[in-house]
């Protein structure tokens, strides 16, 4: 099963007219990060490939195409782990960063820190040479007229999880070393408060990768995932049960019945085992093993974890 690679556009009623441009994202990110894969790269450089084909499309909400908050700004979210070395970097709140899955990277390897957030982010990357970009490139019309439309009702109650956009996105690699890697990426919930910031880049919630236990990337309704530290749960499950596939049923039966939990889990087991859970309507995501001729895209629908056996 090595090497391998799945990825998630996140989790949520995702609109039927959306499906086509879900499933076709995360198809491109899979093959992207298979391509490096297939070529002799590491799993951290095909976790950061498919990421940015994500942030870069613009049906996610992520880099490019990311919700607006309350203040009608976009404030971006990323983070990554190698399993190998137990090595991870973060940023949040940050306003000028086209892709920031590679500031979380350039952090991972050049920082003393694992977390940076808002300006001093900013100017972590500038010091690493990633340029920033104007924040007005990061915003599409769909979002601006969503925000248009929030901001005219003055409505700032908490809307349904599950009817409003979560496409977080993320990956999970495991290379031909055996070694694995996970990261995500983010522009949070639609007319969130300025500076909120939710599971996706924060170890053991949001993401985590460990070689000698498995890894796995969460999406869905931050708040909860953070409270059931769900990619650390999902992790030590894969360890427990040996089964990718049941490690991720576990973690998100558990999720779903301890707090009513919303949102999703992809993993990968030391094995290579690929698997994926949901308890929302939906889950975007694509993924390929070293016994398949091409990636397999999917917008899931309610459904248990899968999983690829040799």
């Amino acid at each position: 099963m090595i090497p391998a690679i799945i990825v998630h556009g996140g989790a949520w009623d995702i609109p039927p007219e959306l499906h086509a441009d879900h499933r076709a994202g995360c198809r491109a990110a899979a093959e992207a990060g298979w391509i490096v894969l297939a070529t002799g790269g590491s799993a951290l450089d095909a976790v950061e490939a498919a990421v940015r084909v994500m942030e870069d499309h613009p049906v996610f909400d992520a880099g490019r195409g990311s919700h607006l908050n309350r203040d009608g700004v976009v404030e971006l979210d990323a983070g990554m782990m190698d399993g190998r070395t137990l090595m991870a970097g973060a940023v949040a709140c940050v306003k000028r960063i086209a892709n920031p899955i590679s500031l979380a990277r350039r952090v991972l390897h050049d920082s003393e820190h694992v977390f940076l957030v808002g300006e001093g982010a900013e100017r972590f990357a500038e010091e690493a040479g990633i340029p920033l970009c104007d924040p007005a490139e990061l915003i599409v019309e769909r979002e601006r007229l969503l925000w248009e439309a929030r901001r005219r009702t003055n409505d700032e109650r908490r809307t349904e999880f599950g009817r409003r956009s979560s496409d977080t996105v993320g990956a999970v690699a495991m290379d031909a070393a055996g070694n694995l890697a996970v990261g995500n990426s983010t522009g949070g919930t639609s007319f969130k408060h300025p500076g909120r910031v939710g599971d996706t880049p924060i170890i053991g919630c949001g993401l985590y990768a460990d070689n000698t236990m498995g890894a796995a990337a969460c999406t869905g309704w931050g708040e909860q995932i953070m409270k059931a530290v769900l990619a650390k749960t999902t992790v030590d499950q894969i360890a427990l049960l040996r089964s990718a596939t049941d490690a991720a049923n576990v973690a998100i039966a558990y999720f779903e019945h301890r707090i009513g939990g919303r949102g999703g889990v992809i993993c990968i087991s030391p094995a290579g085992q690929v698997a994926w859970a949901f308890s929302t309507p939906h889950l975007a995501y694509a993924y390929r093993t070293a016994d398949m001729p091409e990636v397999v895209a999917e917008v899931g629908v309610r459904a248990i974890a899968r999983e690829r056996r040799e």
